[in-house]
Formats: structure tokens, sequence, C-alpha cells
């Protein structure tokens, strides 16, 4: 007798019959689908234990995806869940028929008796999903590495980038309903009120942190300066007070620096002995005791840093995922925006249109991510022709005015005595030595505003004039000490003792 192969077509009369014993169909549990919505119809509170956990796209069914849709949609506007007002619901969105009608409802219904493992379920429903979307994305990336035009670089961000919105359980949607945008919105407004603290992540500068309330989710923020204003010591001013101080996981990006430079700058900064003294290893008995001690928070700080030179903004869009993945990371510092290319994309151009691209990457890896993302930039010479003070401007901005477009927030450091300027130019003319200026030139969700910072030059360090550790230990101790006059009092500290930040 012929052994059949089970791939072969066997010709009939009429049409060609092809076995399907080895044919694959997409990942899918259309049981539990049933099981999940029909515990959702008789029993509302598992409608509150998944409501959150699944959405329309990860049904398998196009009735089931349309059902959900219509739980979901009178969930959001707090009306009953049950067969009658998802019914009615499904009616007046002409939705009814698609879906099955009343009899497919029902049917529903008499599956499950209560909502009993309804989470255990939904998860099984959403590893499904996720299996068709891998299967989705390798099938695309497949297609697309055949293809001699592709750049192999943008293809690989594109795969990481799939993969990373899959891990993270963040499929990306087209379009988002108004409705849905409104309840998001006052659902961070109320986390917001509800919060002693700052929207954002605190910069450890209180009238900075005043300003902005704090470096905001998704915000890309330009620091420019020329050569030597301190734009290192200034990042990592913000890198130690947001993961010493605050606890919180920071990425440094170090494309001039090594990473032992940085960390021993910030050794520096924590401990309050002079970058010379590290720098040569002349310490006396008690400095090397202040060294060990003062050390151990920032050895455990959530700190990250990357001195990888020539980084492509595809390495740096990589890295960060992992980092994100891996770590948690909320703030991403990159020291300098200028001293990064794109690689060997064949889109590239002049560097005007390099730093555009790079500029664009960076702004959509902070709404990737939904973290801040601090970029450092260096200023052109036409600040040094400018005659007055030489404060630097927006049309200062090197090599692309992109920067300026897709920044949230351009700022500008700027030093006085840097250029032999001793006293600053308002009515008082007060002394600008050891002083330096924050400049928010641009800032799309808030004010305009020049805010004064101490700097140790020694130290290498920024810090509050006021010398606060945070923007509300100064009210802190107001309502505590409730008077003002404790804080007008000459200090008795020692001018050369290093201020904590």
């Amino acid at each position: 007798m012929e052994k059949r192969n089970p791939l072969k077509i066997y010709e009939t009369e009429n049409q060609s019959v092809v076995n399907l014993s080895d044919g694959r169909i997409p990942p899918q549990a259309i049981d539990l689908e049933e099981a999940v919505l029909g515990a959702m119809l008789i029993d509302e509170k598992g409608v509150n234990e998944i409501i959150e956990l699944l959405s329309p796209e990860v049904f398998y069914k196009k009735s089931h995806q349309l059902i959900y849709e219509s739980i979901e949609r009178l969930f959001r506007e707090s009306e009953p869940i049950d067969l009658l007002t998802v019914s009615a619901d499904l009616k007046k969105n002409k939705n009814f028929e698609s879906s099955g009608g009343d009899f497919y409802l029902i049917s529903l219904s008499q599956k499950v008796s209560s909502s009993a493992h309804i989470e255990f379920h939904s998860r099984i429903i959403l590893q499904k999903y996720i299996q068709r979307k891998l299967i989705t994305i390798s099938s695309e990336i497949i297609q697309k590495s055949y293809s001699e035009t592709t750049d192999v670089m943008d293809l690989l961000d594109e795969a990481e980038s799939k993969l990373y919105d899959v891990a993270q359980g963040n499929i990306k949607t087209s379009t988002e309903s108004a409705q849905n945008l409104v309840i998001r919105a006052k659902n961070r407004i109320e986390e917001i009120a509800k919060q002693d603290g700052l929207s954002g992540v605190s910069t450890g500068f209180e009238k900075l942190d005043i300003l902005t309330s704090g470096w905001q989710p998704s915000d890309l923020v330009i620091i420019a300066a020329r050569p030597g204003m301190g734009k290192t010591a200034l990042a990592l001013s913000m890198a130690r007070n947001i993961s010493v101080k605050q606890n919180i996981p920071v990425a440094f990006f170090s494309l001039e620096m090594s990473s032992v430079q940085l960390i021993t700058r910030l050794i520096s900064s924590e401990t309050g002995l002079s970058s010379d003294k590290l720098r040569t290893g002349k310490l006396a008995d008690h400095e090397w005791q202040q060294l060990n001690i003062k050390v151990s928070d920032l050895e455990s700080a959530p700190l990250y840093i990357d001195d990888s030179p020539s980084l492509t903004i595809f390495e740096l869009r990589a890295k960060a995922r992992r980092l994100a993945s891996s770590h948690g990371i909320k703030l991403i510092i990159i020291d300098y925006l200028q001293l990064m290319n794109i690689g060997s994309s064949n889109k590239a151009g002049n560097r005007e249109q390099e730093i555009s691209t790079i500029s664009r990457n960076l702004k959509a890896l902070a709404k990737e991510l939904d973290i801040p993302v601090i970029a450092l930039s260096q200023l052109s010479r036409a600040v040094e022709t400018r005659g007055g003070t030489k404060r630097p401007i927006l049309s200062d901005l090197r090599e692309s005015g992109a920067i300026e477009q897709d920044a949230d927030i351009v700022s500008f450091l700027y030093r006085p005595e840097y250029y032999g300027i001793n006293e600053w130019d308002d009515e008082m003319k007060t002394p600008s030595e050891g002083q330096g200026e924050f400049i928010v030139a641009k800032h799309r969700n808030g004010a305009l505003d020049s805010i004064k910072l101490r700097f140790v030059a020694n130290l290498g360090k920024f810090e509050d004039l006021g010398g606060f550790d945070s923007p509300f230990e100064f009210q802190s101790k107001l309502n505590s000490e409730n008077k003002l006059s404790d804080f007008s009092e000459p200090s008795n500290k020692d001018e050369d003792e290093d201020i904590p930040f």
C-alpha cells in the first residue's frame, strides 16, 4: 500500500485537496477567551480584576474583540455590565450582528459559573497574543532582511524597538480616543495632586525644580554651553542629586571622559576632597578615612555610566532600552550631543543633517521609554565674538536649528568669571565669583527664567546658593521653626567647608 505524503496534493474531479495535518495556525485560546468574557458578563468583580490587563486586540476572534470593547467602554463610563447593557451597547455602536447577537452572549454567560481564576485565564490569553505579535514581527523582519535596499542599522533598531515594546507589555496602537486620553490625563493630574513633591524627577536644585516641577517624563532637555563652562560638572551634580540623594536609577553616557574620570569627580563632590588631591593620591590619614566613609553612599547609588567612544544613536537607543528593562532607569544624560554620530546609514548627509537626525532620535527615545533625556550640547563661537556679557541665546546652538525644534527645554550654562567678568549685570552689581547661571531659554510647557547656582571649582560641582539638600527643605524648616529669622542670620559654618547639595 502506498504511503501518503501529508503534504502531497491529491487531485479529485472538482478540486485539489490538501492535507492540513502539518499546517500551522496562529497561537490562540478560544475556549479561555469565551470563559473570560462569560465571567465578565455574570460577575462585575471579574471586570475589575482584569480590565487593566487586557485590551480588545489581545482576543483572537473578532467577535470577542467587539464584546470586550463594549465591556471596556461601559466600565470607563461607570455603567453596569451584564447581558442587557452589553447587548444594548453593541447595538448602539452597530456591532451587534458582528459580535454574534444575543444568542452568542447568552452562550458565553453559560460557559462559567463565576469569575474564579479569571486573572490566570487572562494571562494565558495575553501570552497567546504576545506569541502572535512575535510571529508578526519576525515575519516582517525576515521579509525586510531579504531586501537589498534595507539599511541594516535601521532594521536592527526597528527590530529591537518592536521587541522591547512586546517585552514591556506596551504594544503600540496607532490612535487613541479622546475619551481614553482624557481619563489618562485626569489620572495623571490626580496622582500629581496626591504627591507632596514634584511631578517629575527632582534636579536637586531648588529654584530649578520650582520652575520645571522636575524633569518631566518624555521630555528632551538640552543644556548648552561653551567649552569650559562646566556642562559636565552640572550634569554630574544632577546625576549625583538624583541617584545618590533620591535613589533614582540614572544612566550617564559619556562620549568625552572615561568612566573612571567621571566617578573620580563624583567622589570629589561626595567627599569634599579636591580633585587635585584625588588625582595625585596625596591624602592625609584623616582624609583617607573621610574618603572611605563618605564614598559608601556613592557605591550603592543606582548610577550606570557608559563611556563608549564614538557612540551611534542606534547603539545609544539599544543600550538605553536594555538599561530601562534591566535596571529601571528613570533619567538619561548624554555628554555630549555633538560627539555622537548616526553610524553607517546611507541616509547621512552633512553634519547639520546628522545632528538633526540625532536630536529627533533622542526625542523619540524619551517618548518611547517615557523618561526625561538630558543632552549636553556645544555652542558656536558666535558667543565669543559678541560684546557685553556674552550671555548665550538660542541662535548660538551649534550646527542645527533642529535641536531647538525637537527639545522641550533648551537651557544654557553661563559663568561670567569665565570671561573675566566679576559682577552680575544687575542693579546691585552683585559679585559673580564662584557662581553660574542656568538660563531656561525655551520651555515648551512652562515659564522661562534664569537661575543662579554656586560653582565649587575645586570639587567640580554645582549646588544651590542656599545649600539645601532638596527643594522642600527650606519650606519644611520654615514650617517647623515657624519663623524666617533663622535663615537670615549669618551662618557660623566655615565658608571653605563643603556644602552638601
